[in-house]
């Protein structure tokens, strides 16, 4: 998939769906205020990283590809940043940011395990980090046999692997949550987005929330 057609789905109902209620569940557990900075880790075109932006925060994404990272460049404002980089070892300083996000990118990281101390290295207060969810309708839909897609060559984990890749790792308050229970954007899955509590862990997107100790 070419960064044109993956950042059009974006504009599509469900992508818009999509993208906002993983976003405004991300935004919700990290609690940023305006002004503070956040790095996004495997942003691809930038999606998350511009919505993280046009909430007055002073965006970072980072991404293995320099492709993507040029489509990022020419659809953002100059004042989000860019940097072309590995999630197994991220070009910044320990506590450089705020906050850290990633939605859905480690699952393609070899050595998420890695990938994670290093997202916990550059926090300085929150991070959020989202996987794709093995006990979810979107796995059977998506995930299965190598998966379909976007989602093909995507690990899909469980909430206790989720949990075991931060064990021994400088973090408090770790919580799951989830979004995306039904992956549609039909009205009743929008209902039953706002319905159900994100505290069940059988959305699409598993996210995992915590501070640094």
């Amino acid at each position: 998939m070419n960064p044109a057609d993956y950042d059009a789905w974006y504009h599509t109902a469900r992508g818009r769906w999509v993208g906002e209620t993983e976003y405004a569940l991300a935004a919700r557990l990290l609690a940023p205020q305006a002004g503070d900075s956040l790095l996004d880790i495997g942003c691809g075109t930038g999606w998350f990283t511009r919505r993280a932006a046009a909430d007055d925060l002073v965006a970072t994404g980072l991404d293995p590809s320099s492709g993507w990272l040029d489509y990022a460049r020419a659809h953002s404002s100059p004042a989000v940043s860019w940097v072309e980089g590995d999630a197994r070892a991220l070009p910044f300083a320990d506590a450089g940011f705020d906050h850290v996000l990633s939605i859905a990118a480690l699952c393609f990281v070899d050595d998420e395990r890695q990938a994670v101390a290093e997202a916990v290295r550059v926090a300085r207060r929150s991070f959020a980090i989202g996987w794709l969810n093995r006990s979810s309708l979107l796995y059977w839909q998506k995930g299965r046999d190598g998966g379909s897609g976007a989602y093909r060559g995507a690990r899909w984990h469980s909430a206790g692997e989720v949990h075991a890749l931060f064990s021994g790792l400088p973090v408090r308050n770790l919580k799951l949550r989830s979004a995306i229970f039904l992956p549609s954007a039909t009205r009743v899955a929008r209902c039953l987005e706002q319905a159900v509590p994100a505290a069940l862990p059988w959305g699409g997107l598993l996210l995992a929330t915590g501070e640094k100790a």
